[in-house]
């Protein structure tokens, strides 16, 4: 690891106005560094989505300061924000969002339509295990085929971060080891830093720093000397 890579410092996100304001996340501060595995634990409704959003430039803070890579994300304007998106962030869903009509490889190599240095798709669907997969359509694959899919697309830009909201959460518990394992090797051997939102306290014990939120606040800021291992997890 070499230095802090995120840095949110006193962050407000309210939405609405007057009686029917609602905040969302209330003066949140905390710091991730570069190569660290990092999940943001809570319930529906603590906020860490929204502060996931914010950290990929999908909405801006209301107050407060978010830097990432030495930037100031929450004074960027949208086509800045665009760019930043585009560089810097790999994004990891749920729910996958493959294009069904695509293959695989088809899936990957769109993203050489959005970054001028993308990676090769077949090195990254490689990376995930899934060479011999490359011609198939999402339907011929399990949840956890196109979750590794997802993964490859978004490591076909070379993000400086992936972030993934609740990327296990549709898979059973065997499949979600597979994709929380590799997501960890991507942070500890290719040095991505890796920040996963999730309700399951499960993941958060292989993580390196959980940040555990609740009511829109950071409760409590741990840091793991020694994770736990995939295997070592019971779901």
């Amino acid at each position: 690891m070499s230095g802090t890579i995120v840095a949110f410092k006193d962050v407000v996100r309210t939405y609405g106005t007057g009686d029917a304001m609602q905040r969302a996340v209330d003066h949140v501060s905390f710091t991730i560094e570069e190569g660290e595995f990092v999940v943001i634990l809570g319930q529906s409704g603590a906020g860490k989505s929204t502060v996931l959003n914010m950290l990929g430039g999908m909405d801006k803070p209301t107050e407060g300061s978010i830097m990432v890579d030495g930037e100031e994300v929450s004074s960027m304007n949208d086509r800045q924000l665009s760019t930043y998106r585009g560089d810097k962030i790999g994004f990891i869903f749920q729910f996958y969002n493959l294009i069904p009509s695509l293959t695989a490889w088809e899936n990957v190599a769109l993203t050489r339509d959005i970054v001028r240095d993308a990676k090769d798709p077949d090195e990254m669907l490689a990376l995930v295990g899934l060479s011999d997969h490359r011609n198939k359509f999402p339907t011929q694959m399990s949840g956890g085929e196109q979750q590794r899919v997802s993964i490859a697309r978004a490591l076909c830009k070379d993000p400086r971060i992936l972030i993934g909201d609740e990327p296990t959460g549709a898979l059973d518990s065997e499949t979600g080891k597979l994709v929380l394992k590799l997501l960890i090797e991507m942070s500890h051997e290719k040095n991505k830093t890796v920040i996963v939102v999730t309700h399951n306290a499960d993941i958060a014990k292989c993580a390196d720093k959980v940040i555990r939120m609740k009511n829109g606040k950071v409760r409590e800021i741990l840091t793991n000397e020694k994770p736990l291992s995939v295997e070592e997890v019971e779901w």
